[in-house]
């Protein structure tokens, strides 16, 4: 009896075995497989989605022989053609062989680039009476009257749809030229969409359920800078309190859900875009970019691909430069035929001061927190040096830094503990709760540079000052046996100067891919930006103590000035509806403010000069953009020849576009010094030399309201260059709306080894239209 048991066991244990090596087996080949996007460029004429799917499906099985339903994890059959699957890298490059396929890549991870600002904006960006339609009006009186019939679309996170951001009070039935769903999960029906969010779609980005259901709260925060209805007396617990409101508050939301826990999927990303051109949107906003450190090119990018497909339909593509500044080269998203966003800050400040014992002196300090401490500076103060443990392994300078294996926890505890802090110590969020833990009640953080973001923290007081303005702080702590201080709880402070600043962490030009393309083209507010968020009850850890989930939050990135371009975008087209994509990027960046609150120039936020790399053409002007007199046109065809002289052949553009079958071949002498003269509304020249010249040329439309007007060019010109405009003056009339110029460079200077930068203007007395140029020895 025993042994028969003694034998079972055994067979159960071998059988177990077996079964786990085998899974295992199987894990290791599947291992072998990562997802590959096969890109095939623009679909036939005449193809039907399901044709595609089937063509799709029919190049997959002639590599791989079984399960090629289950391989197929995303078929793109509306705006191009390609699919997504599960490949080795043998089937991926035996794919690549196939006639039509232009690309076949890894599905890349992208990642997330993550209120007073339109009224900043409206105040700051002020231009002569009229310059625009109705120039007595605000900016809220003006926009309620357009853009309802206007559809933007966000690839991000999703969306919360109980957020009061998106009500459709007094909104009426869109028209029918929507072809848009809201998909179904356990957690949203049909029932969430409305008049306002009219569209809902998620591509299962990773192991959470699949649903449009924002749980992040970047999509929901988008979402109402771009297009959120007005919302009174909104705030972040009471810090910023004001109108929320988008800058389109009237357009039509749908949300395509490409991003999760662990990022946004290329193969999703260009699922979605494939949707967005068939559901009918006008604008697309996506505040998510790839990796600066080995760009990929073109043709093996989904951002690139599924924009190049939506602007050839006519959408208008809206994408965040990145986070990655203040870096040179740092900026991502940079195709010509998208619109490339930097942030800046705005009038608005968090101070949250600290008040010191005996003179109680106070100094100036920046967060956003709920601070419980009394107003009163009775709290002890303790410099992290002056808390070092007898560890062998502790130094002054660790210890200055609050490193805590450094720290001796009871000389904290129960103190304000004042910390230095750099780039190269642990985050700052993570040092404050570990602090919080070991028994301090608040924490003073010394930057070694100025920020423009304000950190918030919501269960400590916590400030942050300039290492340059810690004197006065640390001279206090050395010359009393038992200091004390406070930290007070934040203000907001508003009309703040000057601003706007370029934000440190907004990346900079110039494009790494072509130099002669300025990227970025403009720049919007990202600072601190208030705007929707998910009201999430069963996620309390955000939450300060004592108080209800908020409804709002107060972010910073290039993802938040992306939507605010974005709903510019949707503004422009809704009053000027036949506009194309390119014209309405013309208007936006022509139009742009090169002046501070100050009325000085632009400046970074660590207060040097601003350039072009910083901000494109400058900060946005929502209003003067819907009336920019002249605008720089493009079409497909434009692109092309972009593609042409970017190092593409005939072949591969035929293939990417349709708008190429009929007669179109590269130019002979295609080259990359080309670039330059598409018709952009900026200006990039690389490698210019003295014993050489270069001619550009652009072409003008007027899209006034006068047919018969005419505007004159001035040149600002850096010492070195020579800048010759011809003509210097264009006559527009009934019959002649288009009008051409060449600029010639050249330099005087063969020394010439920095950037130097410029600007052509032309006006009618009303409108200035207004070029950024930038001239490069490299």
């Amino acid at each position: 009896m025993f042994w028969s048991m003694k034998f079972l066991i055994s067979n159960i244990v071998t059988i177990f075995l077996a079964l786990f090596l085998l899974s295992l087996a199987n894990g290791m080949e599947e291992e072998k497989k990562d997802v590959y996007i096969v890109y095939m460029g623009a679909a036939a004429p005449a193809s039907s989605p399901e044709t595609l799917t089937q063509t799709h499906l029919q190049l997959l099985t002639s590599v791989v022989k079984r399960q090629e339903h289950q391989k197929l994890i995303h078929s793109y059959k509306h705006g191009f053609s390609g699919f997504a699957a599960r490949l080795s890298k043998e089937e991926a490059l035996a794919i690549s062989q196939n006639q039509g396929v232009i690309s076949v890549f890894v599905d890349p991870v992208y990642q997330l680039h993550t209120t007073r600002s339109w009224d900043f904006l409206q105040l700051q960006n002020s231009f002569k009476s009229g310059s625009t339609p109705r120039a007595n009006e605000d900016y809220n009186g003006l926009f309620s009257e357009v853009g309802e019939d206007t559809i933007i679309g966000l690839l991000d996170t999703g969306i919360w749809p109980e957020s009061p951001s998106f009500s459709d009070k007094g909104m009426r039935p869109l028209k029918k030229r929507w072809n848009g769903k809201c998909d179904k999960a356990k957690d949203f029906n049909s029932s969430n969409c409305n008049m306002k969010l009219i569209g809902a779609r998620s591509y299962k980005p990773d192991d959470n359920p699949n649903t449009p259901r924002d749980y992040d709260g970047h999509g929901t925060h988008t979402a109402s800078i771009a297009g959120g209805a007005a919302v009174s007396n909104a705030s972040y617990y009471g810090v910023a309190v004001g109108t929320a409101k988008g800058g389109s508050p009237t357009s039509r939301i749908a949300v395509y859900k490409v991003c999760g826990n662990y990022g946004c999927m290329g193969s999703a990303i260009l699922a979605a875009f494939d949707d967005a051109i068939a559901d009918g949107v006008d604008v697309l906003s996506i505040s998510i970019g790839g990796y600066i450190i080995e760009k990929p090119d073109f043709k093996n990018d989904p951002i690139a691909i599924g924009s190049f497909h939506a602007v050839e339909k006519n959408v208008i593509v809206v994408c965040s430069a990145g986070n990655d500044g203040p870096y040179n080269e740092s900026v991502v998203n940079e195709a010509p035929w998208i619109i490339t966003v930097a942030a800046t800050t705005i009038d608005r400040k968090f101070d949250s001061d600290i008040l010191l014992g005996g003179n109680n002196k106070a100094i100036k300090g920046q967060a956003i927190n709920f601070s419980n401490l009394g107003k009163s500076p009775t709290h002890p103060l303790a410099y992290g040096r002056s808390a070092k443990s007898n560890s062998n392994s502790s130094t002054d300078q660790s210890a200055s830094h609050c490193d805590m294996q450094s720290l001796d926890e009871k000389k904290i505890k129960g103190k304000i503990v004042v910390c230095k802090h750099n780039g190269n110590d642990v985050q700052s969020d993570v040092l404050v709760e570990l602090l919080k833990d070991s028994g301090a009640i608040g924490v003073i953080l010394v930057n070694y540079q100025q920020y423009s973001v304000a950190s918030t923290y919501v269960d400590i007081p916590v400030t942050e000052i300039h290492l340059q303005a810690a004197d006065e702080l640390f001279t206090y702590i050395n010359s009393t046996k038992k200091p004390i201080a406070t930290i007070l709880p934040t203000i907001s402070v508003t009309e703040y100067k000057p601003a706007p600043q370029i934000a440190y962490f907004s990346s900079r030009g110039p494009a790494s891919l072509t130099k002669n393309i300025l990227k970025p083209d403009i720049a919007a507010p990202g600072v601190n930006i208030l705007a929707g968020w998910p009201l999430r009850n069963s996620s309390l850890s955000d939450v300060p103590p004592g108080k209800k989930p908020s409804g709002f939050n107060l972010q910073s990135g290039t993802s938040m000035s992306c939507p605010h371009i974005a709903g510019v975008a949707a503004n422009i087209k809704s009053w000027n509806p036949k506009w194309s994509a390119a014209a309405v990027r013309s208007a936006i960046m022509t139009t742009a403010v090169l002046m501070n609150n100050n009325k000085r120039q632009l400046t970074t936020d660590s207060g040097s000069a601003a350039t072009p790399y910083d901000f494109g053409a400058g900060e946005v002007n929502p209003m003067a953009a819907l009336q920019p007199g002249l605008v720089y046109d493009a079409g497909p065809e434009d692109y092309l020849l972009f593609l042409c002289n970017y190092g593409y052949n005939t072949s591969t553009i035929k293939s990417i576009s349709n708008s190429a079958l009929v007669g179109f071949e590269c130019p002979k002498n295609s080259s990359k010094d080309l670039i330059s003269s598409l018709n952009y509304p900026s200006i990039a020249i690389s490698n210019l030399h003295r014993i050489k010249k270069k001619i550009v040329s652009r072409t003008l439309t007027n899209v006034g309201a006068e047919e018969e007007i005419t505007y004159i060019v001035s040149v600002q010109s850096p010492v070195g260059v020579d800048v010759k405009v011809v003509p210097e003056k264009l006559q527009f009339t009934k019959k002649s709306k288009k009008l051409s110029y060449q600029v010639t460079f050249s330099v005087k200077d063969s020394s010439l080894t920095n950037e130097l930068f410029g600007w052509i203007t032309w006006s009618d007395g009303k409108h200035l239209v207004r070029s950024p140029y930038v001239i490069s020895s490299k």
